[in-house]
């Protein structure tokens, strides 16, 4: 889980030991010649729905196994739009038996990058890829999945500067950009609280062509991912019956033109949460409609975009529908009975909201991915 700062990645190597003997009864050590890591984005698309331009970087998929040549995104499908640059690990290690040795990965990741993104046209996955080589044995490659979150805002930000002037050293580049990722990391949060803490009222009026339904009310339109949508509907000063109203969370993914496999061609939605409550002779009502932690902020591309919205439909009746009541000290009894046929007009309305990324911690308890990931040289 990564917002756009850097993170610690800490790869451990476990080299299981050899069951033969040497002439003097000592298990022979373990040589390897090299380990490294790198991290890249894999771009995957629907040829149904997407048409891109053919990809130069084929290329890689076909070398062989026992290739000495460190290519992370060896043998993935879809094309490699985002890499950093290789770090060595170690060279020429050598391990007794039972020795073991821990070597600590280090990377930022550019804030332009886009977010993690599964969808139905196009697929963006960030992977950690580490390879080693054994001395004359193939290179082997460890690939860990993670989750990246975007926030855009940060690229343009200037730190102030109040820090001591410093002689520039080379050897101190680690530390410095250390030192900057927390305070990065806390701009962040302060610019997600800022835009999502702001409240104001919104009021919507409800009607079709017949009339007046009612009223929405709504106190925000910018949330983080994680949190609650909370709608209240006033239903009293409408002069159609409202029989039935829905709402539901959704996600709108629209390819831009230049790229559509075929022009005009429809828009792709996905519903993450619904709420739906029969409403007549009701005054009020309320929805409530978690955002998943697990899913895509809205953001953008030169390939695609990604929208959140709340969809309402609502079921209005074209006559008027009686209202009983129960007199006072009404002594006999009297039974209801539901309306067995009733004309409605059906009319739906889109609200855009705006779904930004949460903190990352809150986000890795949802995380599919495994924190432990190991392979056998």
């Amino acid at each position: 889980m990564l917002s756009p700062t850097a993170r610690d990645w800490v790869v451990f190597l476990d080299i299981s030991e050899k069951r033969t003997w040497n002439l003097k009864g000592r298990r022979p050590s373990e040589m390897l010649a090299w380990a490294s890591a790198q991290i890249h984005c894999q771009f995957h698309a629907s040829e149904n729905r997407v048409a891109l331009p053919p990809s130069d970087d084929s290329k890689h998929d076909v070398q062989a196994e026992n290739e000495t040549v460190f290519v992370p995104n060896r043998g993935e499908r879809g094309q490699c739009i985002l890499s950093t640059p290789p770090k060595i690990l170690f060279c020429d290690l050598r391990l007794d038996p039972g020795e073991s040795k821990s070597y600590s990965y280090c990377e930022v990741l550019p804030v332009d990058g886009p977010p993690s993104f599964r969808g139905q046209s196009v697929k963006y996955a960030y992977k950690l890829t580490v390879g080693c080589q054994r001395v004359n044995s193939p290179i082997k490659l460890l690939r860990v999945p993670f989750r990246v979150l975007v926030l855009h805002g940060l690229k343009d930000y200037q730190f102030p500067q109040d820090e001591a002037v410093a002689p520039s050293n080379p050897f101190l580049e680690e530390e410095e950009g250390m030192k900057k990722d927390p305070r990065l990391a806390d701009l962040a949060t302060e610019l997600l609280m800022a835009a999502t803490s702001r409240r104001s009222l919104h009021l919507y009026s409800i009607s079709n062509t017949r009339g007046k339904v009612g009223k929405f009310c709504i106190f925000k339109t910018v949330y983080k991912i994680g949190e609650d949508i909370i709608g209240t509907f006033n239903f009293s000063e409408g002069d159609i019956p409202c029989l039935q109203y829905s709402v539901s969370l959704q996600t709108e993914e629209s390819i831009q033109e230049e790229f559509q496999r075929r022009r005009g061609q429809p828009v792709s939605f996905s519903t993450h949460a619904r709420h739906q409550e029969s409403c007549l002779h009701t005054s009020r009502s309320s929805f409530s409609l978690p955002i998943p932690l697990g899913s895509t902020p809205g953001f953008s591309t030169n390939i695609v975009s990604l929208k959140w919205r709340l969809h309402f439909e609502f079921v209005t009746s074209r006559e008027p529908v009686e209202t009983h009541l129960v007199r006072e000290n009404q002594s006999e009894t009297v039974t209801w009975s539901g309306v067995e046929q009733i004309d409605v007009d059906t009319f739906s309305w889109d609200l855009p909201i705006k779904v930004l990324p949460t903190n990352p911690v809150l986000a890795s308890y949802v995380s599919p991915f495994s924190s432990t990931n190991s392979t056998t040289i």
